[in-house]
């Protein structure tokens, strides 16, 4: 199946950064694109640049959160182009809202981080599959992160969204395989855009006053975090490396897409203590014998 040329794609967040970077890549490649981005300025301004690149473009603004956007999003990208080919669920938050001691994190701050990275992957599969399955088949990116593939401290609420979407994205591989519909999840490692910077988009009705009345003598201190997380992401790898990758591991048909070999011994020394875990289970003397498939009704009684 052709992947790209003259085919159709949907990219959340695409006005910058990973987004847009993907835009490009797969516009140079023979794609109609379909920007959102909650800001309508960055979104002007990448149009722009994507035309004049001549890339047939459409820009919508959209907020990932909302269902209805998305909807809108797919019946305008349908009318525009005929048909709706790929997907990239790329937009996203970090910074301080998802990041710091777990005391310190407010039910708005977990809320605001699960309604972009989490509901705003559901609403773009719910609402962009359909169009794919009706288009014979095509291609699916759910960006997560190399937090997706293990536990990270001080990152709770954007670490448990990564976490998800990454276990998401499987499913849906082996539930959308049928219809022809390849499933991936991107899982970089530090990349330069400006996630750290979140909070400058971050709605209203997600109050973080409290954010103003922590303080910290320790080095746990969210303000020296945001610092460090900055740091590493300045000195990220380019956004359109990224997009290279992207475009090489959908021809290979990868299900997880890495940028940063240098992080498969932390993923491996994971599941090495995972196997650890299973072993002291199949020894012990509890639950040593138990089969998964003979099940005791009295356990669920």
């Amino acid at each position: 199946m052709e992947l790209f040329s003259g085919k159709t794609v949907v990219v959340s967040g695409g006005a910058e950064g990973i987004g847009f970077a993907i835009a490009q890549a797969v516009g140079r490649e023979g794609m109609n694109v379909v920007i959102t981005d909650i800001s309508p300025e960055m979104l002007k301004t990448a149009e722009t640049t994507l035309s004049e690149q001549g890339i047939n473009v459409l820009a919508i603004k959209a907020d990932a959160r909302k269902e209805r956007d998305w909807n809108q999003v797919a019946n305008a990208a349908a009318e525009t182009f005929g048909a709706i080919h790929a997907l990239v669920n790329n937009a996203g938050v970090g910074g301080s809202g998802s990041t710091g001691p777990i005391e310190e994190h407010s039910a708005d701050d977990w809320q605001w981080t699960i309604d972009v990275n989490l509901m705003g992957v559901v609403f773009g599969m719910k609402s962009i599959v359909p169009h794919i399955k009706t288009a014979g088949g095509g291609w699916i990116i759910n960006v997560a992160s190399m937090a997706g593939m293990s536990g990270v401290p001080y990152a709770g609420a954007y670490n448990a969204t990564k976490l998800a979407v990454a276990g998401l994205s499987e499913g849906w591989s082996m539930e959308l395989a049928p219809f022809g519909i390849h499933v991936a999840a991107l899982c970089p490692g530090f990349v330069k855009t400006r996630i750290y910077l979140s909070d400058r988009v971050r709605p209203s009705e997600y109050d973080d006053s409290h954010r103003s009345l922590v303080t910290s003598d320790n080095d746990l201190d969210p303000e020296k975090m945001a610092t460090g997380l900055s740091n590493e992401v300045k000195n990220g790898i380019d956004p359109h490396l990224l997009a290279e990758r992207v475009i090489e591991s959908l021809r290979a048909g990868d299900p997880y897409i890495f940028t940063h070999p240098s992080f498969r011994d932390g993923v491996r020394e994971r599941y090495a203590m995972i196997d650890r875990c299973f072993e002291n289970a199949a020894n012990s003397p509890v639950v040593g014998k138990v089969d998964s498939l003979i099940l005791n009704s009295d356990v669920f009684s």
